[in-house]
């Protein structure tokens, strides 16, 4: 996350905001409707909605053809594909689209598959979702490779750097890893991770699927091998995205059908895509851009006092330049108005008598997790909590979010997993407050 000195964004515009949502206006039971479930999948601008309906109602047609709704069809994929090279700081070839990260995550397993052999290792964490640990035990028990687990600390859970650091050895082919639990909000050193990795000359492979709404990706200064993410956990719709670095895209063999291209990224993207929701993909992009630019980026790539707004890294050739500053601007303002939700709720549920946060806590220390919470509460199961503040308008979510690995691992699963508390930009602190309230009133009946 940025420095105190380098944020450049002013407080962010909640109005300009939340009218961009038209599903923030819902009621249940006479409530108004806050949505704290944003890491299960967050709520989408109305532009995303008309740029899947449009391109149903006006350019449906598959790719290739040589007529106009194709050919339409093949730029619209080209401009979302750049979209997503701005967002992730990378070249337009290294964008791969496909049904969700689950589903490139495994695809992705397979090619790397082939150049396993027994006694080469993976290594895997305890604090990710599964979808970034099944896969490469699905591929390691059939290729005989060995998995190795980092373990975490479980007093603030966040990766024990230094048990990883141990499993790491000549021997592995593959750190896998997430950029920032989608369960209890740790953000992980992710640049360290990367460094020991390709220090044992491993590949370093990363999950940003939780981390994209929260933060800024920069895959160049990150210098990992893969990143995949979900853009319907970023405003847009429910698709995944992998990114990987062209060597790789271009030196691997994936599975794929003969007369698909062998030219990347085409050759690692499965059958017809989804074009109604990759032309949302580029929508939602756009809404981050001009968020950006709402916040203070003008069209020369500066800030309103005429400091250049700064990427992270050095801009890739291709890179639109001022569509990637003005992302870089809405992720400070994002930033922002996070760590003061987090701070606000961190306060609120260090309050409530027999209510367990799992996760940093200390607020010295935000800047090493996001804005989701993991609780529990003595005498109520996190479902029975979930209906409660369902049935008065607030919703959020309980179970594992498929980090069962975690659950397991802190001995909540048998019992209901976590309450999941999750804040992006569009919430407010009155939908925390009314949250804190509400949590108070269960206690105290």
């Amino acid at each position: 996350m940025p420095t105190t000195e380098e944020r450049i964004a002013p407080a962010l515009d909640l109005t300009h905001v939340r009218a961009q949502f038209p599903s923030l206006t819902q009621t249940v039971n006479g409530h108004p409707t806050a949505f704290l479930d944003g890491p299960g999948g967050t709520q989408v601008p109305q532009r995303v909605i008309d740029a899947i309906a449009n391109y149903l109602r006006r350019d449906n047609a598959n790719t290739g053809g040589a007529y106009p709704t194709s050919r339409r069809t093949d730029t619209m994929i080209a401009e979302a594909r750049s979209a997503m090279a701005d967002f992730l700081y990378c070249a337009a070839d290294e964008v791969v689209f496909g049904p969700n990260m689950t589903t490139l995550t495994y695809a992705m397993s397979r090619a790397l598959g082939r150049e396993l052999k027994p006694g080469d290792e993976i290594v895997v964490t305890r604090l990710d979702h599964d979808a970034n640990v099944s896969p490469w035990l699905a591929i390691a028990e059939e290729k005989g490779v060995t998995v190795r687990w980092a373990e975490i600390h479980d007093e603030d859970c966040t990766l024990d750097m230094a048990d990883l650091a141990s499993k790491i050895n000549s021997n592995t082919k593959l750190v896998a890893a997430g950029y920032a639990s989608n369960a209890v909000g740790t953000i992980n050193p992710v640049n360290e991770i990367v460094r020991l990795a390709h220090a044992a000359g491993a590949l370093a492979y990363i999950d940003a699927v939780h981390y994209g709404p929260h933060g800024l990706i920069d895959v160049k200064a990150l210098d990992c091998d893969f990143l995949v993410c979900s853009t319907y956990k970023f405003f847009g719709p429910h698709m995944g995205v992998l990114f990987g670095k062209r060597e790789h895209l271009k030196r691997l063999r994936p599975y794929k059908v003969r007369p698909n291209t062998n030219a990347i990224p085409n050759c690692w993207e499965w059958g017809t895509l989804n074009h109604e929701c990759i032309a949302g993909i580029a929508a939602c992009v756009e809404y981050l851009a001009d968020l950006g630019r709402h916040h203070g980026i003008f069209g020369d790539g500066t800030c309103g006092d005429g400091r250049p707004a700064r990427p992270s890294s050095e801009p890739r050739p291709e890179a639109t330049t001022t569509r990637r500053a003005a992302i870089v601007a809405a992720y400070e303002a994002i930033h922002e108005h996070e760590l003061g939700l987090l701070k606000r709720i961190m306060a609120g549920l260090k309050e409530i008598p027999g209510l367990k946060i799992y996760g940093i806590t200390d607020p010295a220390r935000f800047d090493e997790r996001c804005a989701t919470l993991a609780v529990r509460i003595a005498n109520q199961t996190p479902l029975e909590l979930a209906t409660q503040l369902g049935d008065r308008g607030i919703f959020t979510w309980d179970g594992n979010y498929y980090a069962l690995n975690l659950t397991e691992h802190l001995d909540v699963e048998k019992s209901g997993g976590f309450l999941r508390i999750g804040l992006v930009h569009y919430n407010t602190m009155e939908e925390v407050d009314r949250l804190l309230a509400v949590l108070r009133g269960i206690v105290s009946a």
